[in-house]
């Protein structure tokens, strides 16, 4: 049985390889639950596969991501991402977010994205 730290390095690596709606597909539950900072969540996997085509439809200049930090407790695991691109509505992003994932029964439930504005 794989264990949660093989299973967030290889998120992580499918990530980086530009392969993370595999990842979705592969790591996340039915009925996950996704939120940015402070804001309103998105619930379930259909809108948050949604929400993740359109951000990653919307980079216009991909320049680098890279995993700084990775965590892992029960059921939780926690990465410290660099990224720097452009977004057609948003500019030129270039930041530190932390991701944090609750895992059950091998899936992740509930991620939320924490990162300055």
């Amino acid at each position: 049985m794989e264990s949660l730290k093989q299973k967030i390095e290889h998120l992580n690596a499918l990530v980086l390889e530009g392969k993370a709606m595999d990842a979705f597909e592969l790591y996340y539950d039915d009925a996950v639950v996704m939120q940015e900072n402070a804001g309103t969540p998105t619930v379930g996997k259909e809108a948050n596969r949604l929400r993740e085509i359109e951000f990653f439809g919307a980079i216009t200049e991909f320049r680098a991501a890279s995993v700084e930090d990775v965590a892992v407790g029960e059921d939780v695991t926690m990465v410290k991402w660099n990224y720097d691109y452009t977004h057609k509505d948003w500019g030129l992003r270039n930041y530190t977010q932390v991701a944090v994932q609750h895992w059950k029964d091998g899936r992740i439930v509930r991620e939320q994205f924490f990162y300055g504005n």
